[in-house]
C-alpha cells in the first residue's frame, strides 16, 4: 500500500511539474512576442533602397495591436500579414523619398479580397506616376497576380512559367445528395427568386434564376478585370477576350507574345536587373526594404495619416470613427471571424456618444447572417444619423444581404467596382432529422404536447402545411421590413426596391447604376467624404470596435487552433462541407445572408 501511494504521489508531482514547466514556457513565449511587438524598432533606410512587396500573405484593412496576431499554435510560427492602409502610406511616402529607388513586386501568389487588391493597385499606380520603377516577378501568374503585376514595367516570369488568362468560373457546392444519404431533409422557406442562399442544401444544381444572376455577377467582375488589364497593359479589351477564349497564353513564350508578360527571367536575373538599376556592387548588397520596415521608419505624424487623416500628431481635437463590421452577422458578441451584433452596436454607440467624434465611417465586409442581429445594428446606424453625425459606408469585398441592410441608412455609400452587394432578401431553414436518427442511429422520438403548436419547429418531425405557412408569413414580413429599410435609406419607392431585390446580387459598378450605392471609391475616399460632410479639416481616426486584450486573444487563438485541429482530425475530407453548412444551421431564426464563399473568386484568380 505504501508503494502504491508513492507511485500515485510521484505521478501527481510529475504531472504538476510538467504543467508548471509548460506554463512557464508559454509565459516566456508570450512575453518574448509581446516585447518584440510592443515597441516599434528604430529603422534606418539607406540610400538606393528598394521597397520589397511580397503579396503571399494575408491582407488586412486594420492593423492589430496584439503581438500574437497571426501566430500559428500548431506550427509555433508567426505568419506575417500586410496591413493595406500602412502599405498605401509606405507607397505614398516612398514615391517622394530619394532613398527609395523603386518597388519590387514579388507575386508568387496573392491573398485578400478584390477590393483590397484594388486599393493596392491604386497605391502602386500613384507610385508609378513618380517616375520610379516597379518590377514584378513570379514563377507563374494567375489572373489575380497578373492584374496586380500590370502596375509594373517590366513584368518578368521564369522561362518555364505561364501567365494564366482564361476567364473566370464559379463552382458552387451542393449538398442535397449528402443529406439524402443521411436520410435528412432541409426545408427552405424564402422570399425572392434570386435568393440562392440555402439552395446548396436543397438542390443538386443551380436554379435557373440563380444561374442567371451568378452569370451576370461573374461577367461583371470579369469586365472589371478586362477593363483594368487593358488600360494598364495597353492591350485592347477584344484582344484580351480573344486571348482568354482561345487559350492563346499557353506557355511562357506565348505569354510574352500576347503582351501579358514583358520578359522571361529567373530570380537571379531579376536581382541582377535590380543591382544594375540601383548601382549596387553585388546582388548580396541589394537593399531590399519590406513595407513593414519602411512604415516603421516613418515619422509618427506620417504613420497617423494612415487612413488619410489630415491631422499631424496630436494637434487635431476632432475625431472620425471608423467602425469595422466584418464577418457573418450573429447575435451576441460573436466569435473569431463573426460580426457580433452586441460588439458592433457598442462600437456605434461609443462613436455616437463621443463628443469628439464628428462623423462615422462604417466599413462593411459581410455576406450577412441573422436578420434580427442585422436589424439591431441598423438601429444603431439610425441613431448615429439622428444624433446629427454624418454616416458613410465603405463596402469591402462583400456587403450583401444583412451586410447591405446595415448599410442602407448611410448618408453615402462607397463601393469598389468589384464589391459584391445587394442580395436584398431573406430565408429560413427547417431541418428534419427524424429518419436520420431512426435509420442511422437507432434513436426514436415520441411526444406529448399541450396543443397543435407545442412542438412547433421540432427537428424530429416534418412541418405541417399550416406550420410552413406560419414560417413563410414570418419570412415575408421580414422581407417587407428589409425592403422598407432600403426604400427609406435610399429614398426610393418600395416597388422600385422590390424590383431590384428578391435576393439579386450585383457588383459595385452595377449597384451604382441602379442607385444602391452612391460612389465608387475606397475606404480612404469614404473617410474624406465623411470629413467634408462633418466640415472638419484636421482630425484623427478612432478605430472601433476596440481590439481585444492581447492575453484574451492569446487564449482565444489557442482554443481556436485546438478546435480546428480536432475538426480536421475528426472530419477529414468532410470538414469543408461541414464548414459550409454550419453557418446556415447554427443561426437561429430568419437569415439575411447571401451564398458567399471567397473561394469562387479564386477560380482563375
Amino acid at each position: 500500500m505504501k508503494s502504491f501511494f508513492k507511485i500515485v504521489l510521484a505521478t501527481v508531482v510529475g504531472f504538476l511539474i510538467s504543467q508548471m514547466v509548460l506554463i512557464v514556457l508559454l509565459v516566456v513565449l508570450v512575453a518574448g512576442l509581446a516585447l518584440s511587438g510592443s515597441e516599434p524598432e528604430s529603422e534606418s533606410i539607406e540610400a538606393h533602397s528598394i521597397l520589397h512587396l511580397p503579396l503571399d500573405q494575408p491582407l488586412l484593412d486594420r492593423s492589430e495591436d496584439n503581438p500574437l496576431s497571426g501566430f500559428n499554435w500548431m506550427t509555433l510560427e508567426k505568419e506575417q500579414a500586410l496591413v493595406v492602409p500602412e502599405a498605401l502610406v509606405a507607397l505614398e511616402q516612398a514615391a517622394k523619398d530619394p532613398k527609395i529607388e523603386g518597388v519590387f513586386l514579388d507575386l508568387t501568389q496573392i491573398q485578400g479580397d478584390l477590393t483590397q487588391q484594388v486599393r493596392l493597385r491604386e497605391g502602386l499606380e500613384a507610385f508609378r506616376r513618380s517616375g520610379k520603377f516597379i518590377i514584378s516577378h513570379a514563377e507563374a501568374y494567375t489572373q489575380g497576380t497578373l492584374l496586380m503585376a500590370s502596375m509594373a514595367k517590366p513584368i518578368t516570369m521564369v522561362p518555364q512559367g505561364i501567365a494564366m488568362f482564361t476567364g473566370l468560373a464559379m463552382e458552387p457546392v451542393f449538398l442535397k445528395g449528402l443529406f439524402d444519404k443521411l436520410d435528412m431533409e432541409i426545408d427552405l422557406i424564402r422570399v425572392g427568386k434570386y435568393k440562392s442562399a440555402g439552395e446548396m442544401l436543397v438542390r443538386e444544381n443551380m436554379s435557373e434564376d440563380n444561374r442567371f444572376q451568378m452569370s451576370q455577377l461573374l461577367n461583371g467582375v470579369y469586365a472589371e478585370l478586362i477593363r483594368s488589364l487593358s488600360r494598364n497593359r495597353s492591350i485592347s479589351e477584344d484582344s484580351l477576350r480573344r486571348i482568354a477564349n482561345q487559350a492563346l497564353a499557353r506557355n511562357a513564350l506565348t505569354s510574352v507574345s500576347t503582351g501579358l508578360v514583358d520578359s522571361l527571367m529567373y530570380r537571379d536575373q531579376v536581382l541582377e536587373w535590380l543591382r544594375k538599376k540601383t548601382k549596387a556592387k553585388s546582388i548580396d548588397k541589394l537593399k531590399l526594404v519590406t513595407v513593414g520596415t519602411y512604415f516603421r521608419s516613418l515619422e509618427q505624424k506620417v504613420q497617423q495619416s494612415t487612413l488619410g487623416a489630415t491631422a499631424s500628431g496630436t494637434e487635431a481635437k476632432d475625431r472620425i470613427a471608423v467602425v469595422y463590421a466584418e464577418g457573418d452577422i450573429v447575435s451576441g458578441e460573436g466569435d473569431e471571424g463573426q460580426m457580433g451584433a452586441d460588439r458592433i452596436c457598442e462600437a456605434l454607440r461609443k462613436a455616437r456618444l463621443d463628443s469628439k467624434v464628428k462623423a462615422v465611417v462604417l466599413r462593411v465586409n459581410s455576406p450577412g447572417g441573422s436578420a434580427l442581429a442585422s436589424d439591431l445594428i441598423w438601429r444603431e446606424t439610425d441613431l448615429v444619423r439622428k444624433a446629427g453625425k454624418p454616416l458613410v459606408v465603405s463596402m469591402g469585398g462583400v456587403a450583401a444581404s444583412g451586410g447591405y441592410y446595415i448599410a442602407a441608412k448611410a448618408d453615402s455609400i462607397f463601393a469598389s467596382p468589384e464589391t459584391i452587394t445587394g442580395s436584398i432578401g431573406v430565408f429560413g431553414l427547417m431541418p428534419y432529422v427524424g429518419d436520420f436518427m431512426k435509420n442511422k442511429l437507432g434513436i426514436t422520438v415520441d411526444r406529448v404536447t399541450t396543443g397543435p403548436y407545442g412542438d412547433f419547429m421540432s427537428l424530429s418531425r416534418r412541418m405541417r402545411p399550416d406550420e410552413r405557412n406560419l414560417v413563410q408569413s414570418g419570412v415575408d414580413e421580414i422581407y417587407a421590413t428589409f425592403v422598407g429599410v432600403v426604400a427609406d435609406g435610399r429614398k426610393l419607392s418600395k416597388d422600385s426596391v422590390h424590383a431590384l431585390a428578391q435576393g439579386r446580387v450585383y457588383t459595385g459598378r452595377q449597384a451604382l447604376a441602379l442607385g444602391l450605392v452612391d460612389r465608387l471609391g475606397s475606404l480612404e475616399d469614404a473617410l474624406a467624404s465623411a470629413a467634408r460632410m462633418a466640415k472638419v479639416s484636421k482630425f484623427k481616426v478612432r478605430e472601433l470596435p476596440e481590439q481585444d486584450d492581447p492575453f484574451e486573444k492569446f487564449l482565444s487563438q489557442m482554443t481556436q487552433a485546438y478546435m480546428d485541429h480536432r475538426l480536421s482530425s475528426q472530419l477529414g475530407l468532410m470538414k469543408e462541407p461541414y464548414l459550409k453548412v454550419r453557418p446556415y444551421l447554427e443561426a437561429p431564426g430568419v437569415q439575411a445572408r447571401m451564398e458567399w464563399s471567397p473561394s469562387w473568386m479564386n477560380q482563375g484568380f
